[in-house]
């Protein structure tokens, strides 16, 4: 074992996924091969009703790394840069850095286009890091035009459902890459704090990952969600992303686009696992607080819908994982509702760092002490749908409730019970018996979301 000097401050391994759902083991789901997320989870606390801002790359991102809701940063699409609303802001790992550490990140934290700006920066932030590193592997650089697509655009293949069993070996993959690059920065800086950025691509598509990962998954063992074309009149037109529903594919075309998006994660836990092996490699583990966390959920189906750009609950809920040094609570799940937002604060706090005061998020610091502490803090997540930008979606999520309103109501609401309704088939909005109920709902995210920058003109 390679010793590390002990740091006087906290390091933070900070790992983020794209486009991953928390259909995960540790999560309840049996079919996923995902031994290294349960590592995770084992080390800390679970978050079960986590929701991102936005479930689209870059608003979702922007929010996380500045700790302020979408209608702050003025970021609803892949394109727009933060700093152009926000040019003053404090990003999370620039806090790190004035305080004494070095920060880094390799592969995607800020968002840029996945795969098509694999390799570069896209639309980082220079002003968040100290040192970048843009990793390209066989899956982009050779294999994408080999892939079995499903949907008619082969052309965007960051929006299609597509796939390819590779022979080239993991060590070629960008994910394995970016792994690589962290774990030398890890060795270089041991003796050092720092706050180190891995940004995995998985489980994006094009699912391109080495063919033993789709080998963990038999057909026979993957279903597709249940589907009936009523499910597509639960909710306002502007609800749905995915038109026609599940893009016309087949169910045994969705069964094999579920199994390549399995792959892919089954992939992306095997670099979590080289992370967790190089820190007790390197005696930095007890030293180092890890946050694993994914922009946005991701739709298999639920409703006729896939990817994200939904209110849905599969595309505004997210996995979230925070462990290691500082955490008390280990190997429990938390069933409050929380946010991307909260993380800045959160981490800020864990190594004991004051952030800044405008803020939109609260810290997560008392249920990484008692998962099951009092906690009154709902989760806001908002959506301007790609095929009418003028429409505004907004919706709240409590424990148990998620209220939803389309241009503050004039166009349409949704309502769902999770405790009775946990599939989202019966839209009560429109039921006298939940009105009381469904008016605080409103009433609160009305409040939330104007004390976070909503306007008329928004």
């Amino acid at each position: 074992m390679i010793k590390a000097a002990p740091p006087a401050k906290r390091n933070v391994l900070f790992i983020a996924s794209d486009d991953l759902s928390n259909r995960l083991r540790c999560y309840g789901n049996p079919v996923v091969h995902s031994p290294n997320f349960d590592r995770l989870a084992a080390a800390g606390v679970r978050f079960d009703r986590h929701y991102c801002q936005y479930p689209l790359c870059n608003p979702s991102r922007s929010s996380l790394m500045t700790g302020l809701a979408p209608d702050t940063t003025r970021v609803y699409d892949n394109r727009t840069r933060f700093r152009e609303a926000i040019p003053d802001t404090v990003t999370l790992p620039q806090l790190f850095e004035k305080n004494g550490y070095f920060v880094a990140r390799v592969g995607k934290i800020y968002h840029y286009g996945n795969p098509g700006q694999i390799g570069t920066s896209g639309l980082d932030d220079p002003a968040s890091w100290q040192e970048v590193v843009n990793p390209a592997g066989v899956d982009h650089t050779k294999e994408e035009p080999e892939v079995t697509c499903y949907t008619p655009d082969r052309h965007n293949l960051g929006s299609t459902i597509a796939f390819h069993e590779s022979e080239a070996a993991d060590a070629q993959h960008t994910d394995h890459m970016v792994a690589d690059a962290v774990i030398a920065m890890l060795d270089k800086h041991r003796n050092e704090p720092w706050f180190l950025g891995s940004g995995f691509y998985k489980p994006h598509c094009p699912w391109i990952v080495p063919s033993k990962y789709f080998d963990l998954y038999p057909i026979n063992r993957i279903q597709a969600p249940p589907f009936d074309e009523s499910e597509m009149k639960i909710a306002p037109e502007f609800a749905y992303f995915t038109r026609p529903a599940n893009w016309n594919m087949t169910v045994p075309q969705r069964r094999d686009a579920i199994r390549a998006y399995f792959a892919s994660i089954s992939f992306l836990d095997a670099q979590i696992g080289r992370l967790l092996d190089a820190l007790n490699r390197l005696d930095l583990a007890r030293h180092t607080t890890f946050v694993f966390w994914a922009d946005h959920g991701y739709n298999l189906g639920e409703h006729g819908q896939w990817m994200k750009q939904t209110l849905f609950e599969p595309a505004a809920r997210v996995p979230l994982l925070i462990g290691g040094a500082g955490v008390e609570a280990r190997g429990q799940g938390c069933p409050r509702t929380t946010e991307h937002i909260d993380i800045y604060p959160t981490v800020a706090e864990l190594c004991g760092l004051q952030p800044p005061a405008y803020l939109h998020g609260t810290s997560l610091m008392p249920l990484l002490k008692n998962p099951n502490a009092r906690w009154d803090h709902p989760a806001v997540t908002q959506v301007h749908p790609p095929a009418a930008r003028q429409v505004r979606g907004y919706s709240i999520r409590t424990e148990r409730y998620r209220y939803t309103f389309w241009d503050e109501g004039a166009k349409g609401e949704e309502m769902y019970d999770y405790e009775t309704d946990p599939r989202e088939l019966h839209n009560l909005a429109g039921h006298a018996s939940v009105a009381p109920l469904k008016q605080t709902l409103r009433a609160k995210l009305e409040s939330i979301t104007a004390a976070r920058g909503r306007s008329s003109t928004t």
